[in-house]
């Protein structure tokens, strides 16, 4: 079924289905428009939330590690401060191990009483001070050889000559306090494969402030999830910790430890805040001490299944709050209008004539109110027709026992008339012939019949005219014409005979030949026509005039009382379109035309 089929069947037509859709339309916008917007509100709440969350977190590993930077320094900062160990480790680095070892044992006797820290002493303490320490090496610049703690505060030695390997190299060009472990260094001292990064930082000498060497230490990349232990439950996302030049010194997630940030460029020209770049938030914090990049990283795919349990919700109490919006009111429309299809249909049945039909509605709303008007104007109508139609219709039944009442003695006086003067006149020649055609006639009238037909009116009328053209032989004849299926349309009793006498009674020229009447049925479009031409006397214009009045106005009782009366009958019965038509010149004769009602006789009844 196409649409437009539709809109025509259930809408075009039907005030209450454009309202439920009007209405449906409206709330299910409305309601769409507020959950949409408290959508974008909340699920934005939860968007903060996460991000938040998540630089919380960034802060507490930024916090970490620059804690982990501050030691190291602090470190440092301690040997500068103590001049007996600052003087024992710039010796440390600036002999060989054997010499150092035979200076801490000429100081100690030296000063047995008072004798300082040894130096490598003081860094494997510091070292049992922090957990997270997983090596410690002290670098000599100018004997080019490793003092390296292990993660079980173990001493060893190694020499890293240029010769046979680029660690000297890689201690010049190293930049940078947060760093990758070194590979050449991490392969000499044997590094665990654990994530490491280290903290380097310069030994100087106290007295002639020259770089004797490095201190580095390797921390464990993991004792950063001590920082954010509160909060890994909730974190989403991803936590970077990057060098200045991309490298990846810690990754939540694990995957790109070691590695080089394939998007730094991106990274670089972001501010510090958080942004939303191809699919993914960014937080960025920079430690320009420490030289490192804490970076968040949330995609919106994550982000989304963060609040896609809000969402759900949001789209169920919308869902019923459209279902319950729209069918509780169409549910309350539906019973409107099934009432008032009741009172359609009602109407209906009176314009079909049922005035005894009732609204049953007890409710006392409008539509209850209009039911109990349409149902007392039912009652004041009825009353009326008893009143007044009822009465007219006794009226007409009256006046048409009266007319029959009237024309049978006439008539019959008529003939009789007729009867003695040509018996009188001639003897009794033709009288048999009268006699048969009177009797026939009589018999016609008296005879009851449940079905009269047009040929019945017509064979009356014949009878009624043969009677005549004996009286008056060559001065009068009749014809009539009529088809044989037009001869079997129901018709009105005495329609057309009361015509034919007025005929005889005024329009005759009794004194003239060539007296003439014709009878002539014809089908029309709509219903049948039938002429009673004469050329009789005719009618002067004025009189014709008040005949024309007489017929369609409530005339004076005794005034063409048999026109008037057929015309009535008709109209009564089949309507305003139906009945008679008079047409005449003086001296020329006289047309009346009868309208009567195309109806079948469908049971075959004969004369």
């Amino acid at each position: 079924m196409r649409l437009s089929n539709i809109y025509r069947n259930y809408f075009q037509n039907n005030l209450f289905m454009k309202m439920i859709l009007l209405f449906s339309f409206i709330t299910i916008l409305t309601i769409i428009t507020f959950s949409y917007l408290m959508f974008r509100s909340m699920s934005g709440t939860v968007i903060n939330r996460e991000l938040d969350i998540q630089k919380k977190a960034m802060e507490s590993v930024n916090n970490n590690m620059t804690a982990k930077h501050e030691s190291v320094q602090a470190m440092i900062e301690g040997v500068y401060r103590n001049s007996s160990l600052s003087t024992g480790v710039s010796y440390l680095l600036m002999h060989p191990f054997q010499e150092y070892v035979q200076y801490n044992l000429n100081q100690y006797y030296l000063n047995s009483n008072n004798a300082g820290p040894d130096a490598l002493q003081y860094f494997k303490n510091n070292m049992e001070d922090d957990a997270d320490i997983s090596n410690l090496i002290l670098y000599s610049a100018e004997q080019q050889s490793i003092y390296a703690f292990n993660s079980y505060k173990q001493l060893k030695l190694l020499k890293t000559g240029a010769g046979n390997t680029y660690i000297p190299d890689a201690m010049a060009l190293e930049g940078g306090s947060l760093t990758l472990p070194n590979p050449w260094i991490r392969k000499a001292i044997k590094l665990p494969k654990a994530d490491l990064y280290s903290i380097r930082m310069q030994v100087n000498d106290m007295q002639s402030l020259k770089n004797i060497g490095q201190l580095v230490v390797y921390y464990k990349s993991d004792s950063i999830w001590k920082a954010i232990s509160n909060v890994k439950g909730d974190l989403k996302g991803r936590i970077l910790v990057l060098t200045t030049e991309g490298g990846v010194l810690f990754d939540s997630l694990g995957q790109i430890y070691g590695k080089t940030y394939p998007g730094l460029d991106k990274i670089n020209s972001l501010y510090e805040s958080s942004e939303l770049v191809q699919h993914e938030y960014v937080t960025k914090m920079t430690q320009n001490k420490g030289g490192f990049i804490v970076l968040g990283l949330i995609s919106t795919d994550e982000m989304a299944a963060s609040y896609r349990g809000l969402r759900n919700t949001i789209l169920t109490i919308s869902a019923c709050c459209i279902f319950v919006a729209i069918v509780i009111p169409s549910l309350f429309i539906f019973r409107f209008a099934k009432r008032t299809n009741e009172i359609i249909r009602f109407t209906r049945k009176v314009k079909q004539g049922d005035l005894n039909a009732r609204i049953q509605d007890p409710r006392e709303d409008e539509l209850g109110q209009i039911s109990h008007s349409f149902n007392d104007m039912l009652e004041v109508l009825n009353e009326y027709i008893d009143r007044e139609y009822k009465a007219d219709i006794k009226q007409k039944e009256t006046e048409l026992t009266a007319l029959q009442a009237r024309i049978n003695p006439h008539f019959l006086y008529n003939t009789l008339e007729v009867i003695r003067m040509r018996a009188i006149s001639q003897g009794a020649q033709d009288v048999g012939e009268m006699i048969y055609s009177l009797s026939a006639l009589f018999r016609s009238f008296v005879q009851q019949k449940s079905v009269y037909l047009l040929k019945d009116e017509l064979e009356a009328c014949r009878l009624y005219l043969e009677l005549f053209r004996i009286r008056y032989k060559d001065k009068f004849s009749y014809a009539i014409e009529c088809a044989d299926d037009l001869g079997r349309k129901k018709v009105l009793r005495m329609s057309l005979q009361p015509i034919v006498e007025n005929y005889i009674v005024h329009g005759l020229c009794s004194e003239r030949t060539g007296n003439q009447i014709a009878i002539k049925a014809l089908r029309l479009e709509k219903g049948l026509q039938v002429q009673i031409i004469d050329n009789g006397k005719g009618i002067p214009a004025d009189r014709l005039k008040e005949l024309e009045y007489t017929l369609s106005s409530e005339a004076a009782e005794g005034e063409s009382f048999g026109l008037r009366s057929v015309n009535e009958r008709l109209q009564l019965l089949y309507g305003a379109e139906f009945g008679l038509c008079i047409e005449s010149e003086l001296g020329a004769g006289t047309t009346v035309t009868v309208r009567l009602p195309d109806i079948e006789d469908q049971e075959g009844h004969d004369v």
